[in-house]
């Protein structure tokens, strides 16, 4: 399928990967590890129609209240992933930048450095970015931003505060405003998905469970956007 008009960056909520283990009588753990490979798939198909940017929310702040196994067996997946050199050989043959996007500080300090270990090897490209949302709030991001800026105001001075000072303070500053926003399952609210960036996104919601997604409603979902007359508030 030809898409004329795919959006620049794109934004990712891949939900529904528990509903869809229990749904197929698997764990959990399961399902993650399903949803993780789909994604990769997910952005060799990006690729193909020319969205050059993809931010996908990988875990939430809020998901740190969930069981410790599993978020611990999620965080197993990602360093699992991490370490694959086949996946960091895809990175390298489609040029992709691997860029990790929260509080950092908050994730096991194994996971962190084999996040950060991808980060570095893939970071002399700039033509594609794969931004991974990990231990991100949309609501601390903002926050963070405004305790950042306000101290720098009483020590340093600072003033003239404008949308592009603040966004600098911001910990997902790297990343470009969404031009459009998908999320699966069938929840229609971005719960907290990037609020800077996606304030003039188009949203996309599929009923189709994470891991059931495929190229085709990948498809029908840039046939949407292409349609859609963006106006920006005018």
């Amino acid at each position: 399928m030809r898409i004329s008009k795919a959006p620049a960056a794109l934004g990712l909520i891949p939900d529904g990967n528990r509903r869809w283990a229990r749904g197929h009588s698997l764990s959990f753990f399961n399902g993650y590890r399903t949803g993780v490979e789909k994604f990769i798939d997910f952005a060799d198909w990006c690729k193909d129609y020319g969205v050059g940017n993809i931010t996908v929310w990988a875990f939430s702040t809020e998901n740190f209240r969930r069981p410790s196994p599993e978020r611990n067996a999620l965080f197993g997946i990602y360093k699992k992933v991490a370490a694959d050199k086949e996946i960091l050989e895809r990175l390298h043959e489609n040029k992709t930048r691997f860029n990790v996007v929260g509080e950092k500080a908050m994730l096991p300090r194994d996971l962190r450095a084999a996040l950060k270990k991808v980060e570095i090897e893939t970071g002399a490209y700039k033509d594609r970015v794969i931004n991974m949302l990990i231990a991100y709030g949309g609501k601390d991001d903002i926050l963070h931003a405004a305790k950042m800026l306000v101290r720098d105001a009483v020590t340093r001075g600072v003033r003239n505060v404008n949308e592009t000072l603040f966004r600098s303070y911001m910990i997902s500053r790297s990343v470009p405003d969404m031009d459009l926003v998908i999320r699966t399952s069938g929840e229609e609210r971005l719960s907290g998905f990037m609020p800077w960036q996606s304030g003039y996104s188009e949203l996309y919601f599929s009923k189709k469970l994470w891991p059931d997604f495929t190229r085709k409603d990948l498809e029908r979902a840039l046939s949407e956007y292409e349609r859609r007359q963006r106006r920006f508030g005018v």
